[in-house]
C-alpha cells in the first residue's frame, strides 16, 4: 500500500508528470521483484543497504550503465526517504550511499545549416504530416520546448494575437515562450490544415496523428531522427538535441544565461550550465581567428 501512497505523493503533493512517475514505479517494481527473488523479501521496508548494493552488483553484471543504475537508485532513495517522513521506517538504508561514477555525455547540437536544410525539406511537402512535421519542428528549434510539453500542448495554450505560448513544464511549472514571426506562421499553417483531419478523435492538443488522435513519444523521436538523417550523420538525433541546439544556438550569438535558463524552464544554473561547453568551443575558435596574438 505505501508505494501506491507514495505515487500519489509524488502526484498530487510533488507535481511530478506521469512519465516520471511511471519511471519510478517501474525501477521500485524491478527492485521488489530482484527481493523477492533473491531473498524471499515481500515488503521494501524490510530491505537492508546489504540487499541493495547486490542488486547494484546485478544490474552492473547486466551491463547496465552506471547513469541508469543511478536513477533507480535514485527512485529508491526517494521512496525511502517517504517512508521516513510518514514513520514506516526509522533509518534510510541508502542514507550513506554514494552514486556510481559517470561520463559526461558530450551532447553534440546539429548546426544551424543542418536545421536549415531540414526546415527547406518540409517546404516542399504540403501535406497535413508535412505542415505538422515542419511546426514541430520549427516549435522545438525556436522555443526550446520539451518533448512532453510539446506533446502535451494544447490549442487554448496558444496565443498567437499576442506572439506567445503558455508551457506546463516539470512539476507543473508554467512559463511563457516567445514565438518568432515564422513559427507563428508555421502554426496558422498547420492548424488550418488540422482542421481537415476527419474525424479528429482529440480537440484538445495541438499535435495529433493522421488519425486524429493525440502524438506519441516515439511518433516524435521518429520524425525528428528521420528528417534530421537527411542532413545530418551526428549518432544522435532527437527532439533534445533540437533543444539542446536552441540554448547552444541562443548562447553562441551572446544570450544572457539566465534569461536561457528562463526559457529552457530549469530551476537552477547548474542544468542550464551543460549547454555552455559547445558555446565555448565557438568562443575558442572566433577567440583563436580573432586574437592578435593568435598563430596565423
Amino acid at each position: 500500500m505505501s508505494v501506491v501512497s507514495f505515487l500519489d505523493y509524488l502526484l498530487l503533493e510533488k507535481n511530478y508528470s506521469q512519465y516520471t512517475i511511471k519511471a519510478y514505479n517501474t525501477d521500485l517494481k524491478a527492485f521488489s521483484d530482484f527481493l523477492k527473488d533473491h531473498y524471499d523479501v515481500q515488503s521494501l521496508k524490510e530491505v537492508n543497504y546489504a540487499m541493495i548494493r547486490t542488486w547494484i552488483i546485478i544490474l552492473s553484471e547486466n551491463n547496465i550503465s552506471n547513469r541508469s543504475i543511478n536513477r533507480k537508485i535514485s527512485s529508491l532513495n526517494s521512496y525511502f526517504k517517504f517512508l521516513l517522513k510518514i514513520e514506516e521506517i526509522s533509518l534510510n538504508p541508502l542514507q550513506k550511499h554514494k552514486a556510481l561514477k559517470t561520463s559526461k555525455k558530450v551532447q553534440v547540437p546539429f548546426s544551424v545549416k543542418e536545421i536549415e536544410e531540414v526546415i527547406k525539406l518540409l517546404e516542399e511537402d504540403d501535406s497535413f504530416e508535412g505542415q505538422r512535421n515542419k511546426a514541430i519542428i520549427e516549435l522545438f528549434y525556436s522555443t526550446g520546448i520539451r518533448k512532453s510539453e510539446l506533446i502535451n500542448l494544447k490549442l487554448n495554450q496558444l496565443d498567437l494575437t499576442n506572439n506567445n505560448i503558455r508551457v506546463l513544464g516539470k512539476r507543473n511549472k508554467e512559463r511563457l515562450l516567445p514565438l518568432l514571426p515564422s513559427i507563428k506562421q508555421t502554426l496558422i499553417a498547420y492548424i488550418s490544415i488540422r482542421s481537415t483531419v476527419n474525424p479528429i478523435k482529440d480537440i484538445d492538443h495541438v499535435f495529433i496523428t493522421s488519425k486524429g488522435l493525440k502524438l506519441y513519444e516515439t511518433l516524435v523521436y521518429r520524425i525528428i531522427n528521420n528528417y534530421f538523417s537527411y542532413v545530418s550523420t551526428k549518432i544522435k538525433k532527437s527532439p533534445h538535441i533540437l533543444r539542446h541546439s536552441f540554448a547552444t544556438h541562443l548562447l553562441n550569438q551572446g544570450a544572457n544565461l539566465n534569461a536561457v535558463k528562463e526559457l529552457l524552464g530549469h530551476s537552477s544554473l547548474a542544468a542550464t550550465q551543460v549547454y555552455t561547453h559547445s558555446s565555448i568551443a565557438e568562443l575558442k575558435k572566433v577567440h583563436g581567428k580573432a586574437h592578435p596574438r593568435s598563430i596565423k
